[in-house]
């Protein structure tokens, strides 16, 4: 593997996402020969760390997150982080940063190549990116810049961001990351879509009833009250991950595997997707807020959440598109908390087709994300000891060996940061489209608030509020998922 040299500055690193998710896949990489003698990292912070303490705890986070270790490459790996306490907001910080920057550089001949990673709250994306550009971090080799979600509240808000990340850097080196798109099985669709004459053969309007994907999740808003309620399950799920997932679904058939080409296939696509009508918000659409039990607040008790909050903790919905090759199939789409179990999944419903036996079901492709990851295509049999038919699923599945080879969303994605592969990251106008979605749904909800209407309302460990069975177009569709 080649060796890539790089300074990288970590914003926020100290933070909770550096410390569970990014130095333990950095130090995968580097067992990997990734990343190896022309490297360095600073991560900045407000605390008051020194190089050693952020070494240290560097070294704890890969000993969190694995069982064995090599002690001698874990401890040559931490001597080439180092901390610099810094204000984001502060211009005169961004001068010592650079020399820090270019000192690192010049002990790791590192060619001038840096890569910024803003691993902080959103709302000092914009400051970052703002002084990144006037007090001139970027350098003479490549310069990529990867920023978490969520970019922009709405469109509005999004279009402003962009323009100031925009003004020092060039679309191709901005890296918008949802590990959503680094897990094994959101990269299994296209290969499983593709490649398979048996599937491709009846991924069309013609074949395939309505599209379902879930989104669950087990745990309510904990101490993310604060967040959550600025942001709901809409800004928080679907905005990203469900959109990133229904792309990959309806996209056409691209040209190659190349980056450009897989996203030339997305924005064909998302020219067509479908803006509802509040007439078609208030038919298809649920929101809903889970309520307390004897063992768990209702979301309105959470901590830092306003009383009379509006704000969802689940969604349900439809999405359409104009084109492509699923053309007019509904996608049905839910996410939200406090729900039966945590769980990921995607069921393509195939159209019934009469036959001679009358009770025999339609067949369901069904992809698992998590917390397992499998894929199986449920089919029709004859029962062995009476007449009738009877269900049989065919299964794609790992073994535990081929389970501990799965790298991490973020080990997967920093990769693709490294070797400047933009496939798994977003694009402006994907993210654009995705917004227009949002927005349409925001505003015809905050008409509904001024009118005196509530998210509906669900019992903790169920799988949503009662309205969300009822979005579908058909009175013979369901969720596959109960």
């Amino acid at each position: 593997m080649k060796n890539i040299p790089v300074v990288m500055i970590i914003f926020g690193g100290s933070g909770d996402l550096a410390h569970r998710k990014l130095y333990p896949a950095l130090f995968n990489l580097y067992e990997q020969g990734l990343i190896r003698d022309n490297f360095a990292v600073i991560a900045t912070a407000r605390r008051p760390w020194t190089h050693e303490y952020l070494r240290g705890q560097i070294a704890d986070a890969v000993h969190e997150t694995h069982t064995e270790v090599n002690e001698n490459d874990l401890a040559d790996f931490t001597q080439h982080f180092y901390y610099q306490s810094h204000d984001v907001t502060n211009v005169g910080h961004y001068e010592t940063l650079k020399e820090l920057a270019q000192e690192l550089d010049d002990r790791y001949s590192a060619q001038g190549n840096r890569i910024f990673y803003l691993a902080m709250a959103p709302r000092f994306f914009g400051t970052i990116a703002t002084h990144l550009n006037d007090q001139h971090l970027t350098s003479s080799g490549f310069n990529r810049i990867v920023v978490e979600k969520p970019f922009g509240h709405e469109l509005a808000s999004a279009e402003k961001l962009n323009q100031q990340i925009t003004a020092s850097f060039a679309e191709d080196d901005i890296f918008r990351i949802d590990h959503y798109l680094g897990k094994e099985m959101v990269q299994n669709i296209l290969p499983m879509r593709f490649t398979n004459p048996l599937i491709k053969n009846v991924w069309n309007n013609s074949e395939i009833k309505n599209i379902q994907v879930t989104l669950a999740e087990r745990l309510g808003v904990e101490a993310r009250g604060g967040y959550y309620d600025t942001s709901g399950a809409l800004r928080d799920m679907v905005q990203n991950h469900i959109f990133q997932i229904v792309t990959l679904l309806a996209m056409p058939e691209p040209k190659d595997l190349n980056a450009s080409s897989i996203h030339e296939a997305k924005q064909e696509l998302l020219a067509g997707l479908i803006i509802p009508s509040e007439a078609e918000i208030a038919q298809h659409f649920v929101r809903g807020q889970y309520l307390g039990s004897d063992t768990t607040f209702g979301y309105l008790q959470e901590a830092n959440v306003a009383e009379d909050s509006a704000t969802e903790t689940f969604v349900a919905g439809e999405m359409k598109f104009k084109n492509g090759p699923i053309a007019n199939v509904p996608i049905y789409f839910r996410t939200g908390k406090e729900l039966k179990e945590k769980k990921t999944r995607i069921d393509i419903v195939l159209k019934h087709r009469s036959n001679p036996y009358g009770q025999a079901h339609s067949n369901n492709i069904t992809l698992i994300v998590d917390p397992n990851m499998e894929i199986y295509i449920t089919i029709n049999g004859k029962k062995i000891s009476q007449t009738g038919i009877r269900r049989e699923n065919l299964d794609y599945n790992f073994s535990k060996d081929e389970l501990a080879e799965v790298p991490d969303g973020y080990e997967r994605l920093l990769h693709d940061v490294f070797v400047n592969d933009s496939t798994n990251f977003t694009h402006w106008s994907e993210l654009q489209a995705y917004w227009k979605f949002i927005d349409a749904i925001e505003s015809a909800w905050q008409k509904a608030d001024q009118a005196g209407q509530k998210p509906a309302q669900y019992l903790p460990y169920r799988m949503g509020p009662k309205e969300a069975d009822q979005i579908f177009e058909r009175p013979t569709e369901h969720w596959i998922y109960e």
